[in-house]
């Protein structure tokens, strides 16, 4: 009786790769099957664990014991300043809500909630419908346009560049900034810490000149800037640079997560016909049902930010059975507990009914994204106007031509070129 050798295993996969970057699912199912928390050297340099199932991210999400502080990780010096946004460090950016923790993360994210209530988002509706139309309207007769340079990217930043209090003539200068914050990742941090240095100088002066300017009382649907001037919190103001910070990162992670929704969202729709139809004579029929299980489905299947922010150990613990230091960077990787077979059924499935489907796509926790009633409600208008103006709306390219943006965090096409029947 002959003995069979045993099949050799699965090599590992190559992360962080241009190959990787455009489909990463495959490595993250090897992963999350033999190496669900992996230690890895990132491009950075810097050394950090991999969170690659359901359970076990959903646990460090909410485990205080990862602080976001980046004052727990004794960084070496070939990562030093890595493992933040580059700039922000120099531009005194860094008091904001996705690097500090209780209970300054309390006192700051209770002040800018009031921004991000139901009521708040409901009167933001008629703009966001406004700008989506008029987006639209600048390309519908063309026949073709590149929806993320002239669609995607722009509706977000002038949405929260309103809600900031923005005035709208400056509002280019911040399109001119977030587009170079965009072009630079995953590569020269120097573009984005440039960006960063002059968005800076700008909330200054602009918050300077709101303090000058405000009148006693608040007025009704008063801009967020002016509210973060004027909040207090048990007689504690906030600090100039702590209002520059907050309006920096609501911008920061405000923007870009919504270009990534809906390119992605797009995207996602034009390679599953069948998914599209089904939105698409849902949206006819006045039905919303669809497009709001639709959109969660999106974030799920191929959602924005592909790893949550860094967190670091404050003391020894484990995740799935693996043992983390003191000071050890931990990223969840949020794009690969989505696709968790042992939490969702058929999870590399695009199904736009999805009922049960409790992703983590804004998080988990108390950093659970404050912005997201908001990028909800883009992302729905932005997708229902598109598939319901130009119907027949279909790539000009292979999908296999697209190119993905290489950052670390965000997940993101650089283009994305369609076509289309002109309109008037």
């Amino acid at each position: 009786m002959t003995d069979h050798p045993a099949p050799a295993p699965t090599p590992a996969p190559d992360l962080f790769t241009w190959e990787f970057a455009a489909d990463p699912y495959p490595a993250y199912a090897w992963l999350r099957e033999h190496a669900p928390v992996h230690r890895t050297t990132l491009p950075s340099g810097v050394e950090a664990w991999l969170v690659t199932r359901y359970a076990d991210a959903k646990q460090a999400l909410a485990d205080q014991r990862l602080s976001k502080n980046p004052a727990h990780h004794d960084e070496p010096a070939h990562a030093k300043g890595k493992t933040g946004i580059p700039g922000e460090r120099k531009a005194e950016l860094m008091t904001h809500l996705l690097n500090i923790d209780p209970p300054d993360h309390t006192r700051l994210r209770r002040l800018v909630s009031k921004a991000f209530t139901p009521r708040r988002v409901a009167e933001s509706a008629p703009r966001v419908r406004e700008l989506t139309g008029q987006l639209i309207d600048q390309f519908a007769a063309k026949g073709s346009a590149d929806l993320i340079h002239e669609f995607a990217f722009p509706l977000p930043i002038y949405a929260i560049c309103e809600l900031l209090g923005v005035p709208r003539e400056d509002q280019d200068d911040f399109r001119d900034w977030a587009g170079m914050m965009i072009r630079h990742q995953g590569g020269p941090r120097g573009g984005v810490a440039r960006s960063v240095k002059k968005m800076r100088g700008y909330l200054a002066d602009l918050i300077h000149r709101k303090r000058e300017a405000l009148p006693a009382e608040p007025a009704p649907g008063e801009d967020l800037i002016s509210g973060l001037i004027r909040a207090s919190d048990h007689g504690e103001h906030l600090t100039e640079n702590e209002a520059a910070a907050m309006a920096f990162i609501l911008l920061f992670a405000g923007f870009e997560t919504t270009v990534n929704l809906i390119g992605n969202g797009t995207y996602a729709l034009l390679t599953h016909p069948d998914q599209r139809t089904r939105l698409q004579d849902s949206l006819a029929a006045g039905e919303t049902g669809l497009l709001e299980t639709g959109v969660e489905e999106l974030l799920r299947y191929d959602g924005p930010v592909e790893l949550a922010t860094w967190r670091f150990a404050t003391q020894r613990l484990a995740i799935g059975g693996q043992d983390i230091a003191p000071g050890d960077p931990v990223l969840v990787v949020l794009a690969a507990a989505d696709r968790d077979p042992e939490r969702f059924a058929d999870p590399d499935a695009l199904d736009l009914s999805r009922r049960d489907n409790q992703h983590l796509g804004y998080g988990h926790g108390i950093h659970y994204c404050l912005g997201a009633p908001l990028a909800r409600l883009e992302g729905q208008t932005a997708l229902a106007t598109l598939l319901t103006r130009l119907p027949d709306l279909r790539l000009a390219v292979e999908p296999d031509d697209l190119r993905w943006r290489g950052g670390l965090i965000m997940r993101g096409l650089r283009t994305l070129p369609v076509e289309f029947t002109p309109s008037g």
